[in-house]
């Protein structure tokens, strides 16, 4: 499929050049070079160059490149490159520039393994780690041992998972955690609220031990109560949208059923990641007054209150709060936590530590604005909010049941943690400003009185 693969840094420099096939020749990365790399009007990731089809991405300071003269799929050559990429932030931790020129000759090793004639093969960290390592050389003794394991795990269809695996205690960590988007206009409309998740699962558990794992998903519970003649409770499931998992995983088995069922890798990884725009609960609830008094002050009253539980507590909660540019100083009153000033990020960061659920907190300021020589108008930047749920979903995706099947009968101990917290949380502030009466004396009567109102858009 790939005629040829390469690796160039930022300045267009090759570390890496590999070709597979003869009908591309070296001078394919100096094309690339030229036409691409050297030319900012290309924002392509495909370049076509002739007869011969580019496909790159970038990382760090480094281009990864594919090349090819076939009608190869764009989809799965792209997921190679990222394949690359995991593999390197595998074995070198960064995967950078200068981890290519330390580590070029394991490069080009991994190159050889992972695609043969340009066909993409066994690219598993971890199966790749058993014959391809860097700590030592093993001895014949111990290639011997490990060859039947090697052998297995290349060709087999459990590449991610050895088979003499042994614990003394056998426990599953299940972690739920998701990413909370907001975008509130300033009359209170939610204009965008969706949730990302992700599922990281920690398995230690002996043998090759056959999980099964549920949720609320709403099409699931459809389907087995449908079965039962009954219809689940809308308010207690989820649909989930854009899923996405780990190779492990029986995608046949949860298209006909909505089963995940699987054979986990051993240690940490993810099992699942998800997306959900339906019935999202907010954690808080954010009602921000600003009033511009006059040219030289501000005045702002933000409320924050907690949407969750009382038995819960969010954590870490910052709340940035915009200020103008010309801003002298504040004074800040806050019911809650702690509030400073911050000139270098034009904004008041307000911090509460511990934040009890169904509570309330309010904020206070006074900003004193030095007077500017060109009026300019301010763009009044979004509140945004930063935090941290402990056992609370925005989704309200729960996770129903997690079963263990091994051979030897063992049981498993199952844990659960729930995490929510702040991706991009934002709301935006009224640009109402507040009437001002001036009495203009000059070229007017005593007795007379001229309202002026500020401008608003």
């Amino acid at each position: 499929m790939l005629s040829g693969f390469f690796i160039f840094n930022q300045k267009g420099e090759i570390l890496i050049a590999r070709l597979y096939r003869h009908d591309i020749k070296r001078s394919a990365a100096d094309i690339f070079r030229i036409h691409v790399i050297t030319n900012p009007d290309v924002r392509s990731p495909i370049a076509m160059i002739g007869s011969t089809t580019y496909y790159h991405t970038r990382h760090e300071n480094l281009y990864l490149v594919a090349a090819t003269r076939s009608n190869a799929n764009a989809a799965l050559v792209f997921e190679v490159l990222y394949r690359v990429v995991e593999l390197g932030i595998s074995y070198f931790g960064r995967f950078d520039e200068e981890s290519v020129k330390n580590n070029f000759a394991l490069i080009y090793e991994l190159t050889d393994e992972i695609l043969d004639f340009g066909y993409p093969q066994n690219m598993d960290p971890d199966a790749l780690k058993l014959y391809i390592t860097t700590k030592e050389v093993k001895s014949d003794s111990a290639i011997t041992a490990t060859s039947s394991q090697i052998t297995m795990q290349a060709t087999g269809a459990v590449s991610w998972r050895r088979p003499d695996i042994r614990y003394r205690k056998n426990e599953a960590f299940i972690d739920v955690i998701e990413s909370v988007n907001l975008l509130m206009s300033t009359r209170g409309t939610v204009l965008r609220a969706d949730v990302t998740g992700q599922i990281i699962m920690r398995a230690y558990l002996s043998g090759t031990p056959e999980c099964k794992f549920g949720l609320n998903d709403r099409l699931l519970l459809e389907k087995d109560h449908g079965s039962r003649g009954q219809r689940p409770n809308q308010a207690e499931t989820v649909e989930l949208a854009d899923c996405k998992f780990h190779q492990c995983v029986r995608l046949g088995k949860f298209d006909s059923d909505r089963t995940i069922s699987f054979i986990p890798p051993d240690g940490e990884f993810d099992l699942m990641q998800y997306r959900t725009t339906e019935n999202v609960n907010l954690p808080f609830r954010v009602q921000p007054v600003v009033t511009e008094i006059s040219r030289t002050k501000l005045e702002y009253k933000i409320q924050v209150k907690a949407n969750f539980s009382s038995k819960l507590y969010a954590s870490n909660v910052i709340v940035r709060i915009p200020t103008p540019p010309n801003t002298a100083g504040t004074a800040i009153r806050v019911t809650m936590g702690k509030a400073k000033y911050v000139p270098a990020e034009n904004c008041i960061v307000w911090k509460v530590q511990r934040f009890q659920g169904l509570s309330e907190a309010m904020i206070t300021a006074e900003a004193e604005l030095t007077a500017m020589t060109v009026e300019r108008r301010w763009s009044r930047p979004p509140i945004s909010m930063d935090f941290q749920v402990l056992m609370f979903t925005s989704s309200g995706l729960l996770v129903r049941f997690l079963k263990v099947f091994e051979r030897t009968n063992y049981q498993a101990v199952k844990w659960v943690r729930y995490m929510t917290k702040a991706g991009s949380y934002q709301v935006r502030v009224s640009d109402t400003l507040a009437l001002v009466r001036v009495l203009f004396l000059l070229k007017c009567k005593p007795t007379s009185v001229t309202l002026v109102v500020l401008h608003t858009s």
